[in-house]
């Protein structure tokens, strides 16, 4: 990966961004492309679109990663200064003890120690169990007067990890779910563009609030109208110990990204991306989707009168955790399979299942 590719992506990455508090990696994304979009607009969610317009008659395409990421919000700041916080998203209680964490305040970022009782003196029959969020805290070092005086209830809570690469090709951070995404989208259309633009319109989107409930991408499907709308997104690797691929599947890091396929996904978009990463010499997964995805791709599917809808996964293990680990090559892998889609779509395609 080229170093300005990789920068782009740790930063996004390090971007805080919980739901509803985007604009930090929104800004990244929009400055990455005003170079390449014919333009850029961000709606009044805060999903930020932009577009490469269509040389000739081709069905627009609409590639979307989310930006925000799972997080927490401070909730109560006591007389001593520890401050109480609630979940945004799915955050795992059982991972916070212990962990160092931001506090994004107005005036910039505090550090924070999750707090807890050390184990030496917690009763024996509660070692057993997850400490609930509610009885968890986070120590800043102030004193309650001088927490209160920079700290306001609702402040966005990041955990306290950033970006870095390991071991053979591999990479870790906090929120490659689903910073990834918006990466690889803003990747195709700059090749789109490199490669003389695409019949139809491309929009790259970067959608908020997924992890609260897929609404930018609900807003986003409706407001930009495409004809088709590719979500992508991370998926669960099952390549580590203790993981059932009977239950769960094999998807398998370096392996390629995982192409959907299911009621979600419609049929003719899954061939036409199975053939894209054949053409390309691409390595490529199946993912199963017996049901409607927890993705985009599920408010793109049924938005307005109904779209031709599809999901790009890469493998992700960890998910959800500060400790997000994936292979690097597989995000330019998906670049070349989608930019080889979009590439080779013209007005003649129908996507109506037959």
């Amino acid at each position: 990966m080229k170093k300005k590719d990789l920068d782009f992506l740790r930063n996004l990455t390090e971007a805080p961004s919980p739901s509803g508090y985007e604009v930090p990696a929104a800004d990244i994304l929009r400055e990455r492309l005003t170079p390449v979009a014919d333009a850029i607009e961000t709606n009044v969610l805060g999903s930020v679109h932009a577009l490469l317009k269509g040389k000739a008659q081709g069905p627009s395409v609409m590639v979307a990663g989310h930006i925000d990421e799972i997080g927490m919000m401070v909730n109560y700041i006591s007389e001593d200064g520890f401050i109480s916080f609630t979940a945004i998203g799915g955050v795992d209680a059982a991972i916070l003890p212990g962990m160092r964490v931001n506090v994004h305040t107005t005036d910039g970022v505090l550090l924070g120690v999750m707090g807890r009782k050390p184990i030496h003196l917690i009763e024996q029959d509660d070692r057993k169990t997850v400490t609930p969020i509610d009885k968890l805290f986070i120590d800043v070092g102030l004193d309650g007067k001088e927490a209160k005086k920079r700290i306001r209830i609702g402040d966005p809570i990041t955990y306290g990890v950033g970006f870095e690469e390991y071991g053979d090709g591999f990479a870790v951070a906090r929120a490659f779910d689903d910073k990834l995404g918006v990466w690889i989208a803003a990747r195709v259309l700059e090749e789109v563009r490199k490669a003389g633009g695409a019949k139809g319109d491309v929009i790259a989107a970067g959608t908020v609030q997924e992890e609260i409930g897929l609404r930018g991408g609900t807003t986003s499907a409706y407001g930009i109208d495409p004809t088709i709308g590719i979500s992508v997104e991370v998926g669960h690797a099952t390549d580590y110990p203790d993981i059932d691929k009977r239950k769960h599947g094999e998807a398998i890091c370096g392996k390629g990204p995982l192409i959907a396929r299911g009621p979600n996904i419609n049929p003719v978009l899954f061939e036409r991306l199975i053939d894209a990463a054949k053409k390309t010499g691409t390595p490529y997964q199946i993912g199963p989707e017996p049901r409607a995805t927890g993705t985009d791709a599920n408010a793109i599917q049924i938005s307005r009168g109904g779209k031709v809808a599809g999901l790009i996964s890469i493998p992700l293990r960890y998910m959800h955790t500060p400790t997000e680990v994936l292979k690097l090559e597989d995000l330019e892998h998906s670049v070349k399979i989608v930019t080889q889609f979009i590439l080779d779509l013209d007005e003649s395609v129908d996507f109506t299942p037959r």
